[in-house]
């Protein structure tokens, strides 16, 4: 790794990379700010948030449309002022309701936007949303409720006054979309669930700026494939240019200023168009993207006509390779053995899904702490989540929300045809936003659906084609539960690797030596994948099973003891980090009704458990302190199994305390790289008479203690 830093960088081969025309996660305004009605850049372009106030109702009798609840006349009896993101569902009086609910609020629209393209952005509306403006349909997002939306409203406003926004929302449970009817076990909070705001751009602007960025290792090269998605919302043809300017995140230092790779190309009239870019260049050092060093670059994109830049984008990637060779999985050409845990969002009862940015950064500092550097989840995330997993360092499987074998249960007349065409379009909607992020390690394609059913098998093939049609270059796999029995029958043997939701001594009762024979019957079965445990733990959600936080802890133990025995397993997924909430839930009722399956609560509070699962998922085997020859030595030990990875800049710190507790000095020293199974001595300062503890960690340049030891 080390060396890769002195190494140049070059652009390589392209690959064609099709998505969906969604508003773009990663593609930011370059110059945008969020400041007061007309917050606009030098580059042309607003940015205003409609977070905040708006006021809702709910509409059981489906009465809203008729009685003209969209209209900027509505009188506001009836309605009820929430802060938007939001869900109903963490309000006592809603706090079950499934149906239609209405959301509305004024906003300003300047006379100065009047030459503009105004578009609204919805990061997610839980599940399905028609939009009005001034009382006109100004589009719907349907059966979706995860994925982000845009639409231009240029045309409904009216400029220099007030104009009325808004939303109707129906989060019912549905037989044609995923997830499908009442089958997945989470919350379905229904609402404006993430934030919402208008970008204001000139009639040609970039939509979309997608890059991969994939390090040739044998070669020093580096296949840098930029992909930029422009749009003329003029009645011509436009001629446009575009420039590339590339710098590192860090320092916001230009790496390179490609101005030899402007691109000129004819926009046609009301035309989307994907332009598409991959040069050789030379700029300078190269710093590979690692959960351990998660380092970024930032591409800048400016289209310009007749020598003015009239839009600029931004995007933000990592330079990193991932890849499946035999039964292992590579990261940056080194073999990985991963260990994470998963995380339920929208179970704090008092924000349910319309988490805001404070509380997921609680709980993914929690999952850093859990030594977390590989984990999934079952549906799409935030855009914070990722940004967050990017910026950290947590590798991470996001799915489109396929869950349970119920999906492909009573499919009467065209309901097969309804369901997959609603998951391919999920599937190119996530693609489209997130493809950038270096921290996605693969694509979930569906969760215990069942696959040795012949229907589910067809589905998760298609799923598989589009995914790898849209992005090639990364890893797509489905989590089982259906390989107890004959796996080699399983479509999960077509994925890129082998995901197994393992639940011996829970639902699948028997014990760990049970669960060792089935696992050694899946690589049978599949003898030339990687296996990726991509669920296993302890849930109280049945009368036999009461919380039983130590019976947790040694499931975890006990279970990890059968995994480290076979090299074979390269990843471990522990389910789950919180206690969550959701509308199957066994415990609890209305905001509270969840399932009890975490090593915290669902406000946070930790649980015994927690120790247990951050030792567990530490990369570091045994920290020791002892005495030898007259002095203190502390010893570190890496593990041989899993997890296990290659050591590089950590750090071995020491904290002294005095008598109550009172910090008198601290040091540390670098370690040297250790491989799996390596171990490091060094010595540690004398123990004085003031003296009475000395805790001693190992540091993740991240930051984070991987272990810690206190005397």
């Amino acid at each position: 790794m080390e060396r890769w830093t002195r190494r140049r960088f070059l652009a390589g081969t392209a690959q064609a990379v099709a998505g969906a025309a969604v508003m773009g996660a990663s593609c930011e305004s370059r110059l945008s700010n969020g400041a007061g009605d007309d917050a606009t850049g030098a580059a042309g372009e607003a940015v205003v948030p409609l977070d905040g106030a708006w006021l809702f109702r709910i509409d059981p009798e489906n009465k809203g449309e008729a009685q003209g609840w969209a209209a900027p006349e509505t009188a506001k009896e009836g309605w009820d002022e929430v802060a938007v993101p939001s869900t109903w569902q963490v309000v006592a009086k809603t706090a079950d309701y499934m149906g239609l609910a209405w959301y509305r609020r004024d906003f300003k629209a300047p006379a100065a936007w009047k030459n503009k393209v105004v578009r609204i952005e919805f990061e997610a509306v839980f599940h399905t949303a028609e939009v009005f403006v001034n009382g006109k349909k100004a589009g719907e997002h349907v059966g979706k409720g995860y994925t982000a939306f845009a639409f231009d409203i240029s045309g409904h406003l009216a400029y220099g006054g007030l104009n009325t926004v808004a939303v109707r929302v129906d989060n019912a449970f549905s037989p044609d979309m995923l997830p499908r009817n009442d089958s997945y076990d989470w919350t379905p909070d229904g609402g404006i669930t993430r934030p919402v705001r208008l970008i204001v751009t000139p009639p040609v602007y970039i939509e979309h700026l997608w890059v991969d960025a994939i390090p040739e290792l044998s070669t020093d090269r580096v296949a840098l494939n930029i992909t930029a998605v422009v749009r003329n919302a003029t009645p011509r043809t436009v001629p446009v240019r575009l420039r590339f300017d590339l710098k590192e995140e860090s320092s916001d230092a230009v790496v390179q200023r490609v101005g030899w790779s402007h691109v000129n190309e004819d926009i046609p009239a009301e035309t989307t168009r994907e332009i598409r870019l991959a040069s050789e260049f030379a700029s300078g050092p190269v710093k590979l993207w690692h959960f351990d060093h998660p380092h970024l670059y930032v591409l800048e994109a400016a289209v310009s006509r007749k020598g003015k830049d009239i839009h600029g984008a931004m995007t933000t990637f990592g330079v990193r390779k991932i890849e499946v060779r035999g039964t292992e999985v590579l990261l940056n050409g080194e073999p990985v053995r991963l260990a994470g845990v998963e995380r339920m969002a929208g179970s704090h009862p008092d924000f349910g899904m319309a988490e805001p940015e404070a509380w997921i950064a609680h709980d993914h500092d929690d999952l850093k702490e859990l030594n977390c550097v590989f984990t999934r989840v079952h549906w799409q995330q935030d855009r914070r989540v990722l940004d967050y997993c990017d910026r950290k360092g947590i590798l991470i499987q996001a799915e489109v929300p396929t869950w349970g074998p119920g999906t492909f249960q009573k499919l009467d007349g065209n309901l097969l045809e309804k369901v997959t065409a609603n998951g391919l379009e999920q599937l190119r909607e996530m693609i489209a936003r997130d493809r950038s992020h270096p921290c996605v390690l693969s694509w979930g394609l569906c969760n215990e659906v069942d696959g040795q059913n012949p229907v589910a098998q067809g589905f998760v093939r298609t799923m598989l084609r589009e995914a790898k049609r849209l992005d090639p270059s990364r890893l797509c796999s489905y989590a089982s539960n259906s390989l107890q029995s004959t796996p080699e029958r399983d479509v999960a043997g077509e994925m890129d690797f082998i995901e197994w939701n393992e639940y011996y001594e829970t639902w699948f009762g028997g014990d760990a030596e049970t669960m060792r024979r089935n696992l050694e019957a899946i690589h049978r079965a599949f003898p030339d994948k990687p296996v990726v445990i991509s669920e296993y733990g302890y849930c109280a959600c049945t009368t036999d099973r009461p919380e039983n936080d130590a019976r947790r802890a040694a499931i975890l133990e006990t279970h990890n003891a059968v995994f480290r025995d076979y090299p074979w397993v390269a990843g471990l997924i522990f389910f789950d980090y919180n206690d969550y909430r959701t509308h199957i839930g066994d415990k609890g009722t209305g905001v509270f009704k969840q399932r009890v399956h975490g090593v915290v609560d669902v406000f946070g509070a930790r649980k015994p458990s927690f120790e247990t699962l951050s030792r567990e998922s530490s990369p570091v085997g045994s920290l020791e302190v002892r005495a030898e020859a007259g002095r203190m030595l502390a010893v570190v030990r890496t593990r041989r199994d899993i997890p296990a990875y290659t050591l590089r800049g950590y750090r071995l710190r020491w904290t002294a305390y005095g008598t109550g507790a009172i910090p008198l000095g601290r040091g540390e020293t670098l370690l040297p790289d250790l491989a799996p199974g390596a171990s490091f001595s060094t010595a540690l300062p004398a123990k004085d008479r003031d003296l009475g503890t000395l805790l001693v960690e190992v540091v993740r340049p991240t930051g984070y203690s991987a272990a810690a030891v206190r005397i």
